[in-house]
């Protein structure tokens, strides 16, 4: 063979190896999201670890500040200049508005393969698909309407868990005879409105829950019904301590862990915390749902949706929605992540009791037409009028509005941000 036969081969050579990388390279996923730290990082990691054995790698696209403006943001940018990621977590009225976009890939085909339609709840299917067509693959179910309560306080005060709002006022009453805090809680917007979105739910029921906050009807937002709720926030309020203004949530829940108050309402993320801490259910927290709302679950979820990269990386798209949806992943990421499955056909044997406690509610509440969107967590109204809403429920927490005013103030707000 001649030298230039030789050097030919070599450049062949090269040549085959140069496209099998391309090929290989194009096997790959970028994903923009927020879990970076703890247990949401290593349950993440499954992910990664599962579509890597399908021959798919996985590039991060680093969010500073989780789900908010910078990320949406950062998000548009790519958009606009033709250069989506592959995927993207986003939640509830998010997914409507990229979808509006018509930037959204579809997902349909392996949906109908994998049977998402029999097993993935109605209520969340409504966000998961736009138009009729499947965009999105979702990862879980968190619920918001929880109260967790320190088992030794609890006990001390006579171990009975409230069943309505006139016995959780009992309870924090005996708490704060305890001399802790009775309720533990952060005063930032979204934390104001979960605990409000609670109480709802609690006073008016899953029918004025639909009125006041899914349809936020202006005769509803200015009801006697709403002005109970108004008034048992102006109570639950002097439960706080008085440190409470812009605290964290994972502080709030730690001081009920370690015994310096008495409860939190929180969603069920608040379990990690709890299990970090080496503490198990049933033995050292009681998790039940917020008084007066057993039967009914108020939701949020982590959802990927899947942007329109074209045909060139359609394949790795579809494993990743794949992976998503497999029970294994399902399982492996939410028991470490405190929410339950976005599929109700997985055993609840591997999760613990208040986890097999959320995945029997969801069931329920699913059945049951009572599977609600949250609205401090974007799964009731439009970005737009949920923070219009949460102003006003913070101010009059804050003592900046009276009962009277919120009633006036909030059809208003809804209605201007509309």
């Amino acid at each position: 063979m001649t030298i230039r036969m030789m050097g030919r081969l070599a450049a062949g050579i090269a040549m085959i190896a140069m496209t099998a990388g391309a090929a290989k390279a194009a096997e790959q996923v970028e994903v923009l999201h927020w879990w970076t730290s703890g247990g949401e990082a290593a349950a993440l990691n499954v992910l990664k670890e599962n579509l890597q054995k399908e021959g798919v790698s996985w590039k991060d696209m680093p969010v500073a500040g989780g789900a908010g403006s910078a990320a949406m943001t950062a998000l548009r940018a790519r958009v606009t200049a033709g250069d989506p990621p592959t995927a993207v977590q986003l939640l509830g009225f998010d997914l409507r508005d990229w979808s509006e976009m018509g930037v959204a890939a579809n997902l349909d085909d392996l949906a109908k393969k994998e049977g998402w339609d029999k097993v993935i709840p109605a209520a969340l299917q409504a966000f998961s698909k736009y138009d009729g067509h499947w965009v999105a693959a979702p990862v879980n179910i968190h619920s918001t309407n929880w109260l967790w309560l320190n088992k030794a306080a609890l006990d001390k005060a006579g171990g009975k868990a409230p069943t309505n709002m006139d016995e959780l006022f009992a309870l924090l009453d005996k708490f704060k005879a305890q001399g802790i805090t009775a309720l533990a809680h952060g005063g930032v917007p979204w934390q104001d409105g979960t605990l409000w979105e609670a109480v709802v739910l609690s006073v008016g029921g899953p029918d004025f829950y639909k009125k006041a906050v899914l349809d936020a009807d202006p005769a509803a937002l200015s009801s006697d019904t709403m002005k109970k709720v108004f008034d048992d926030m102006s109570k639950l309020r002097t439960y706080f301590d008085p440190n409470f203004s812009g605290r964290e949530w994972n502080l709030s829940t730690a001081l009920v862990i370690e015994g310096k108050a008495g409860a939190q309402e929180m969603g069920d993320w608040s379990k990690g915390e709890w299990l970090r801490a080496k503490k198990e259910p049933g033995k050292d927290f009681v998790c039940i749902r917020f008084p007066g709302t057993q039967g009914s679950v108020l939701f949020n979820a982590d959802q990927f949706m899947m942007f329109d990269v074209g045909e060139k990386q359609r394949d790795a798209q579809l494993k990743m929605a794949s992976a998503v949806e497999n029970p294994a992943f399902q399982i492996a990421f939410n028991t470490v992540k405190g929410s339950v499955p976005a599929r109700t056909d997985i055993s609840d044997e591997k999760f613990d009791d208040c986890a097999k406690k959320g995945m029997k509610d969801l069931a329920e509440a699913s059945s049951k037409g009572t599977l609600m969107g949250s609205l401090a967590h974007g799964y009731a109204q439009p970005a737009a009028v949920k923070e219009a809403m949460l102003d006003v429920i913070t101010q009059h927490l804050n003592g900046q509005l009276t009962t009277e005013a919120a009633l006036k103030r909030l059809p208003e707000a809804v209605a201007a941000a509309k």
